[in-house]
């Protein structure tokens, strides 16, 4: 579970009654997009014939650029949660975390779901020794590549949601 009960009117788009801009929207999804992308290896790594993931990713990006409707990256989204059903590990989670950035066109709240699925990836992809530290750089690397814009949303959403985020946001 990563959405709250209560959303939170700053990731909810202006025209749906929120304070979320549209360029912030985007923000957001891009973000979402570099994280699941930064961890798709391993999923592709499992399954390299399996272009859904990958295709969630672009259709994420694809929606930023205008050149997709929301309800096609929702639809993707869907098709990259559907890859990691069989999966278990790092590569679900790899999996996961592509089908959370597609959605977060059709929800903003889903880029924290993106960020939390490609820190479990980090972490199930080592020993579980390493685990704990490998998640700490995951999300240390992540926090680099968030926009000022969206910075301290992204970052005091964190804080809000860690609980339900599984606690991966600690770093």
């Amino acid at each position: 579970m990563i959405l709250p009960k209560d959303r939170d009117p700053r990731l909810i788009t202006i025209r749906r009654g929120g304070t979320l801009t549209d360029p912030d929207h985007h923000l957001l999804t891009l973000w979402a997009a570099v994280c699941a992308e930064h961890v798709l290896h391993l999923f592709e790594a499992m399954r390299p014939s399996d272009l859904r993931p990958r295709q969630a990713i672009e259709q994420a990006r694809a929606w930023v650029r205008g050149e997709i409707k929301m309800s096609q990256a929702r639809a993707a989204a869907g098709a990259a949660n559907s890859a990691a059903r069989d999966l278990s590990g790092a590569a679900r989670h790899a999996a996961y975390a592509a089908g959370q950035a597609a959605a977060v066109a059709h929800v903003a709240a889903h880029d924290l779901g993106a960020a939390a699925y490609a820190i479990k990836a980090a972490r199930a992809a080592v020993p579980e020794s390493q685990g704990e530290s490998a998640g700490r750089l995951e999300c240390r690397w992540q926090r680099e590549q968030l926009p000022i814009e969206i910075r301290e949303l992204v970052l005091d959403d964190q804080r809000q949601r860690n609980d339900i985020c599984w606690f991966v946001f600690d770093c």
